[in-house]
């Protein structure tokens, strides 16, 4: 298969991209590139490499009602996600190969030309923090990093443990960071929202304590780690300094981490709890700053979702986490239009360093790389309803607003998926 994309628009430039065999050619300015070759109008939409979520929850096996791999990829590939990196808290839990190539088999099934799922491998059997899951087993199946998501590593030995066996397989291991014993039970994040609806929240301490064990066992040992889903100025603070030092760790932060604050919490708004919870203002604009300036590394999703009736309860009742694929692109770029990004940095943030820490397909437009590329529309306004997205579930903070950018074509090593 080759062609050539013309008319798109890429960092600013109109460019034209050749295609062959799945690869990319060349990138070429506008009028460039090759005319005897089948012509793809871009019609002056934005072009992206495709994006990389490298925390996404599908749900499958065991939950299928909230999610599985067949709705999970086909809303990551309409989100512009060619490439996604599916947590193990699974029924069974992905501790066992079995599990592993469940995944990926129901994958190819459903989605032969991508998106491409990655499993991550549990820690722990079950995800109990008692012993460690057979990761050697689990990476020759084809998990492509190790975290007890979800489940806090609280036995700082079995962490070490845990850390060492996965860097000697050649793994990074990613850690939900939080210490359950400070405010267990808690629903939000804890501060004047909390006081004001009277319900336990969790201290950012809570969420630091445990980043700053994770980078002085990373430096200790001189080992990578990953942090996930930061969400506070404090935790921010201790990985800056951590870097300044060269400590090997690298960090994410989610959409909604970006976007919202503990305020969405407000009449015990049940879409909005998540874990970690929305912090304060302030943590959001640190948030905001860390990425810009690479303390925090990538933007991932935590793609969570939820049924309807799940959510449709009592605050302590409702479970933690809010759906995002389809919605995270959109959101970014009202970060762009204000300012605080730019295209550069959505590249950067959502496509390359995703790939690069951890070792997967990745797309810079140069010739050999995997033709993995979006087209978007950065002016197509749309309303976050269940009818117009393709997970099967629907919560979010976002539903019933309109949002303002859309994905609109998207090939994967050359193939059109829509």
């Amino acid at each position: 298969m080759k062609f050539c994309l013309t008319n798109a628009l890429y960092l600013g430039s109109k460019v034209d991209v050749l295609v062959e065999d799945g690869r990319i050619v060349t990138m070429v300015p506008q009028g460039k590139g090759p005319q005897d070759v089948e012509q793809v109008d871009a019609k002056g939409l934005v072009l992206l490499p495709a994006l990389t979520d490298c925390h996404v929850h599908f749900r499958d096996p065991g939950f299928e009602y909230k999610e599985d791999i067949n709705s999970g990829l086909e809303a990551a590939a309409h989100g512009g996600f060619g490439s996604v990196i599916c947590m193990p808290n699974t029924k069974p839990v992905n501790d066992s190969a079995a599990v592993t190539r469940y995944m990926l088999e129901k994958a190819e099934k459903t989605h032969p030309h991508g998106p491409r799922l990655f499993p991550a491998a549990a820690a722990t059997p079950g995800l109990k923090c008692e012993g460690l899951s057979p990761l050697a087993e689990l990476k020759e199946a084809g998990c492509v990093c190790v975290t007890n998501d979800g489940r806090p590593m609280t036995n700082t030995e079995l962490m070490r443990r845990a850390m060492e066996y996965a860097w000697d397989l050649g793994l990074k291991f990613t850690d939900h960071c939080e210490d359950d014993q400070l405010a267990p039970g808690y629903l939000m994040n804890e501060g004047e929202m909390s006081a004001k609806l009277g319900v336990m929240g969790q201290p950012v301490v809570g969420e630091a304590i445990q980043v700053a064990r994770d980078i002085m066992l990373s430096e200790y040992l001189d080992i990578p780690v990953h942090i996930a889903h930061v969400s506070c100025a404090m935790a921010v603070d201790v990985i800056r300094r951590a870097k300044e030092r060269g400590v090997k760790v690298t960090a994410e932060t989610c959409t909604h981490y970006l976007m919202l604050d503990e305020t969405e919490l407000a009449g015990y708004n049940t879409l909005a709890k998540v874990n970690p919870p929305l912090r304060t203002a302030r943590d959001r604009e640190a948030m905001r700053k860390a990425v810009k300036d690479g303390v925090i590394d990538i933007i991932v999703t935590d793609h969570a979702p939820h049924a309807e009736y799940e959510k449709n309860t009592t605050l302590d009742q409702a479970p933690n986490g809010f759906i995002g694929l389809e919605l995270s692109l959109p959101l970014v770029w009202e970060l762009v239009r204000e300012g605080i990004l730019n295209e550069a940095d959505v590249v950067r943030l959502m496509a390359v360093r995703p790939n690069e820490i951890f070792n997967l397909p990745c797309n810079r437009f140069n010739p050999g790389d995997p033709a993995d590329f979006i087209l978007f529309d950065p002016d197509e306004e749309w309303v976050v309803a269940k009818e117009n997205l393709c997970s099967k579930s629907c919560n979010t903070p976002y539903i019933g607003k309109t949002l303002k950018g859309r994905v609109k074509h998207h090939w994967q090593d050359g193939w059109q998926l829509f």
